[in-house]
């Protein structure tokens, strides 16, 4: 790869408005093998218990994504000097089948592994990280920092089914895909269905800190102590945005009250840099319960702040930086 990185349209030169909407308005490419850090949408939402919608994310959050420009305001990384960055379109789903599009999330993301991208990804309900753990993460369990307000490691719904944005990191840990003991989840609250609801993923070794326990320890000791729970090993981001106070984030389909602000949360993702990552997603966001954009917004600000991680860590690994 001689040529020079693929950068976004300016808005000095197209309006924001104007042309094709796409990711951080960077150029699409379908070939995985063309870019080393993989900007896609998850346009599916069939794990879904309560408020539908986050089908429509991808493409709102690709929309609001314009508002984003090219050198990080704070650290001031340009992501798009460090690394080779592209949309490179949405994973193929069955809005009729839960296991189909399971399959097809898998497959499709395994060819972007294969050719070596790192996946960001925009959602979709949080079910969709675990198609991407199965096509990323098989033979080596990956550590993941988990910004959410439910822990996501519940059993089954409706009788038994196994399947839903409720249950995705404890099949990711039954299947050996995540490592519970370099798992932090941060932002958990809301009332349970069962007093021990918790109890299994803090059984298998799950570092939680609950929204209480994050505003008591603040963000700087939140931040050391989840690079102090997933270590130097490889290590994923997932960001639901309910994990954010419904004041600022209302177009989610599971909202609870009392989170952090998206300020906060732009300042923990920022605690990350020069983890091992190996990719990230924001998931939840659901227009429909949001028309004004700005849950879109907020998310697609996080997606930002993650692109921006995961363009230092490219560059590492190239000697670029």
């Amino acid at each position: 790869m001689t040529e020079p990185f693929p950068q976004p349209v300016a808005g000095t030169v197209v309006p924001r408005f104007g042309d094709i909407a796409t990711f951080m308005r960077l150029p699409v490419e379908r070939d995985p093998a063309r870019v080393e850090i993989a900007l896609a949408g998850v346009p599916w939402d069939g794990g879904t218990t309560n408020r539908p919608g986050a089908r429509h994310g991808p493409r709102q959050m690709r929309d609001m994504s314009t508002l984003m420009r090219r050198v990080h305001h704070v650290t001031g990384v340009a992501p798009y000097e460090l690394a080779r960055c592209g949309d490179v379109g949405d994973a193929p789903v069955n809005p009729a089948s839960v296991d189909d599009s399971l399959a097809r999330i898998e497959a499709w993301y395994a060819k972007l592994h294969t050719a070596g991208a790192l996946p960001l990804s925009a959602g979709g309900d949080h079910l969709v990280t675990l198609p991407i753990f199965r096509a990323i993460a098989r033979g080596r369990p990956l550590g993941m920092v988990h910004f959410d307000a439910h822990t996501d490691t519940w059993d089954t719904y409706f009788g038994g089914f196994k399947y839903t944005h409720g249950t995705p990191f404890r099949r990711a840990i039954e299947e050996g895909l995540l490592d519970p003991k370099r798992t932090v989840q941060i932002g958990i609250r809301g009332s349970l269905y069962k007093r021990d609801d918790m109890e299994w993923g803090l059984a298998q070794g799950i570092r939680v800190i609950s929204i209480e326990e994050y505003f008591d320890l603040g963000i700087e000791r939140t931040i050391a102590e989840a690079r102090r729970v997933v270590g130097t090993g490889p290590t994923y981001v997932s960001f639901d945005v309910d994990g954010l106070d419904p004041a600022f984030a209302p177009g989610t389909g599971t909202p609870e009250v009392g989170g952090y602000t998206p300020h906060e949360a732009q300042r923990m993702l920022r605690g990350l840099r020069d983890l091992d990552l190996v990719g990230g997603d924001v998931v939840e966001v659901s227009p429909p319960f949001d028309q004004s954009g700005n849950t879109a917004l907020v998310g697609v600000t996080m997606m930002w702040d993650i692109l921006c991680l995961l363009a230092e860590t490219v560059a590492r690994r190239k000697g670029r930086i």
